[in-house]
Parts: C-alpha cells; sequence; structure tokens
C-alpha cells in the first residue's frame, strides 16, 4: 500500500497546459499571418504559370496519381489475402490448374502450337507496328 496522498500528485491550474483549443491570442493571430503569407507566395506562383500548355501536363500527373492508387489498393487487397491461412495455398492451386488447362488446350499439338504463334505474331504486329 502507498502511503503517498492524492494532494501531492495534483497539478495546480496556473501550471497545467490548456486542453483542446483554447490558445492564446497571439499564437492564433501569427498562424494565421503564416498561413495568409504561404496562400499569397501559392498564388502568385499560381499566377505565374501558362495554363495553356497544362493539357499534356495534367493529363501525365493524372495518370501517375491513378498509376501510384491502383498499385496501393492492390497491395492493400493481397496483403489482406495473403493475411487468411488457407487462401494463398488455394490461389496458387487455382494457378496450376489454369495453366495446366491452359497448356492442354493450347500446346497438345503442333496445329494448336503453330495457331497459338499466329496469334502471338498477329498480336504483336497490331500493337507494335
Amino acid at each position: 500500500m502507498i502511503d503517498s496522498q492524492p494532494e501531492e500528485n495534483q497539478v495546480s491550474t496556473s501550471e497545467a497546459t490548456p486542453i483542446g483549443n483554447s490558445v492564446s491570442g497571439t499564437n492564433t493571430n501569427n498562424v494565421s499571418d503564416r498561413v495568409g503569407d504561404v496562400m499569397g507566395k501559392v498564388n502568385d506562383t499560381l499566377g505565374k504559370v501558362d495554363w495553356s500548355q497544362m493539357g499534356k501536363y495534367g493529363k501525365a500527373v493524372g495518370i501517375i496519381a491513378i498509376v501510384i492508387v491502383a498499385q496501393v489498393v492492390i497491395k492493400v487487397v493481397i496483403d489482406t489475402i495473403n493475411f487468411f491461412p488457407i487462401v494463398p495455398g488455394l490461389l496458387e492451386l487455382l494457378g496450376v490448374v489454369v495453366l495446366g488447362q491452359w497448356s492442354w488446350q493450347n500446346l497438345t499439338t503442333s496445329d494448336k502450337r503453330n495457331e497459338l504463334v499466329d496469334r502471338v505474331q498477329n498480336l504483336r504486329k497490331e500493337y507494335l507496328g
């Protein structure tokens, strides 16, 4: 049992830090002044930009942003799937079954193999020129 008295553990109200949003008025004015300065600099910079050239840059930035978001979403989904103990093994088994089925349909005879080579060459010509 501890013999300390509860009054020793209390902090006086003059030493306590403010709770929540109760900040002194000088800090608020200082922060709002800084925010105003930063916003003014941003507006000046945006005013100097040639917006007629932003079409191609905007598309490039949009594509890059979409790719990054898609990669993050895919990573989260794969990590979630890998979290369950049985699912990764079942997905590997499914992949082996699909590969075997595709191989049986496309690689069993020389005619099917020649057809596959022709399809790949046609796709290559169509997309790569």
